[in-house]
């Protein structure tokens, strides 16, 4: 790990900004002092403020993977730091450096276009780089910390910059070491490495059907469909206020399964890389009967029952407690714990 601190003019602070479009719940948040982070050297400024006035505070991306009560007290920083450049290449492996607040889909396009395959399937995530390693982002068979070289970041804790390396990110199914280690680090940039070597992943069922004539699809041809198969599959939470896919996808030992499938010869699964069994947990809400259904504000959408919604004035409150009968049920029905994916603020 290195580090540095560099001193630079504070940000101004913006009191009282409604963030209800900084979040894809469309909850009416207010942020009682926002700051907007366009380079990484403003954050030891920001910090030693906070530090000073002993405020609360949480550093906020894209805003899709959140859950936001309506006041956020103290100081939020809005991670908006851009830039993304190769910064080598060899033989095998391109490493490309990128600024926290990119956003990531469009991070995704961009990689093709320098004829750089290998992220096509993460298509179409909502939210920014920043996040992409705190929760180790995955869809059809890739995880992102399979590509990441390093992560830079502030340490809270010791009120530093540190870069810390793949190994030590400690990434694992939808967590890492910033997940476990929440309210320390601010992720300013993150380093990807690139192999040049490519191989077309298309063996979860969605995209096996969507090839079902084409052994080798391209890598833009797979960017395609995915964005076509999450379109169909996720709202625009530009018309429904939602946060993606809500609960991750329980993983249970072999024996527990084999025990489930008897009972529900249907049950959708996939192998685990450390050979149990993943469930898909729209496949076991579903069963549950909670597609479509409605609880006041809330509810669960009609076409992927993993995705949980705001029909319009729903709160925080409202859709962890949809949430708490949705796991409860799935416990009741299948002895399978859900845990929520969203970082509950």
């Amino acid at each position: 790990m290195n580090s540095a601190q560099i001193a630079t003019p504070k940000p101004s602070p913006i009191p009282n900004l409604s963030l209800k479009g900084r979040n894809t719940f469309g909850f009416e948040v207010c942020a009682e002092l926002a700051y907007e982070i366009t380079s990484a050297e403003q954050i030891p400024v920001v910090m030693q403020e906070v530090l000073r006035h002993q405020l609360p505070w949480r550093a906020l991306g894209g805003g899709s993977n959140v859950i936001l009560p309506k006041l956020l007290p103290g100081a939020t920083l809005l991670m908006n730091i851009a830039g993304q450049e190769i910064i080598s290449s060899d033989d095998s492996s391109v490493l490309i450096a990128v600024g926290g607040g990119v956003n990531w889909h469009e991070f995704v396009a961009w990689t093709l276009e320098q004829n750089l395959p290998g992220l096509e399937n993460l298509a179409l995530i909502p939210g920014t780089v920043g996040a992409a390693p705190i929760q180790n982002i995955g869809a059809y068979g890739v995880e992102i910390g399979d590509y990441i070289e390093s992560v830079q970041a502030f340490d809270a804790h010791t009120q530093t910059f540190t870069t810390l390396t793949k190994e030590q990110c400690q990434f694992a199914y939808r967590d890492s070491y910033f997940k476990r280690n929440p309210h320390r680090f601010i992720v300013t940039k993150v380093t990807f490495r690139i192999p040049k070597q490519w191989k077309a992943r298309i063996h979860y069922a969605d995209l096996l059907k969507e090839f079902s004539g084409n052994s080798s699809p391209s890598p833009e041809e797979i960017f395609l469909a995915v964005c076509k198969i999450r379109t169909h599959k996720l709202p625009d939470p530009k018309v429904i206020g939602n946060a993606g896919s809500f609960f991750q996808n329980p993983i249970i030992p072999n024996e527990q399964f084999e025990t489930l499938l008897h009972k529900y010869p249907e049950l959708v699964s996939y192998p685990d890389a450390a050979g149990k069994r993943k469930l898909a947990a729209g496949w076991l809400i579903d069963q549950c009967g909670f597609k479509g259904q409605r609880m006041g504000n809330v509810g669960v959408y009609e076409n992927q029952a993993l995705v949980l919604v705001n029909h319009g004035n729903g709160t925080a409150q409202d859709i962890l407690g949809l949430a708490r009968c949705i796991q409860e049920k799935v416990h009741d029905e299948f002895g399978v714990k859900l845990e929520i994916e969203p970082n509950v603020f």
